[in-house]
């Protein structure tokens, strides 16, 4: 260093670097603009994949968020099984499949709420008590992996939903990496469920 400054005070050199100097200086410029473009690139590339996956994953947690809560109002089960549940709940509606209730002072009303899943999606539908199955159906997610969402605690005996009081949800969604799988899981226990000892 002390030579390269006697170099550029000298009365009789000019001042400046050499050749090899420039050369040197501008082969590691290039190689770090080189390193620094591939870390952008690299970044862009995976910030699709990174934004999908968000995605998914908030669009799951509504999901398990809204059926946990009319879970949480469920009084009894009709029906189940790993890919649908049925189950009277009460609901801020005017009528069982209608519109939602505006007047806060109006009580919830019970209806008979069904969740439907395959192994693309799940859906929701509505109807009072006394009527099975029907309904009009809404899709509320869709991108599933499997259509293994609902499991109950404890187990039913055959048809006797009777003593179930606790329903887990699980949603498996695509994982937009390709490797491993993500699952969002959550679960609620009936208004109705009492633990005994």
């Amino acid at each position: 260093m002390s030579g390269l400054r006697a170099r550029l005070r000298g009365p009789d050199r000019e001042a400046g670097l050499t050749l090899v100097e420039m050369l040197v200086a501008a082969s590691m410029g290039v190689l770090l603009l080189g390193v620094a473009g591939s870390l952008v690139v690299s970044a862009a590339r995976t910030q699709p994949k990174v934004s999908k996956r968000a995605q998914n994953i908030t669009t799951a947690r509504w999901v398990l968020e809204r059926m946990t809560r009319e879970i949480r109002n469920g009084v009894s089960i009709y029906a189940g099984n790993a890919s649908e549940v049925e189950f009277l709940a009460s609901v801020r509606r005017t009528e069982c499949g209608g519109s939602v209730e505006e007047e806060p002072d109006q009580p919830a009303i019970r209806c008979r709420v069904a969740y439907r899943c395959t192994t693309t999606a799940c859906s929701r539908s509505e109807t009072a008590p006394e009527v099975e199955g029907g309904g009009a159906e809404t899709t509320i997610v869709s991108g599933l992996d499997s259509s293994q969402v609902f499991s109950f605690e404890p187990p039913p005996s055959g048809e006797d939903f009777g003593e179930v009081g606790y329903i887990g949800l699980t949603l498996h969604i695509p994982n937009p990496e390709g490797a491993g799988e993500l699952t969002i899981s959550d679960g609620a226990s009936l208004r109705t469920f009492v633990l005994t000892n």
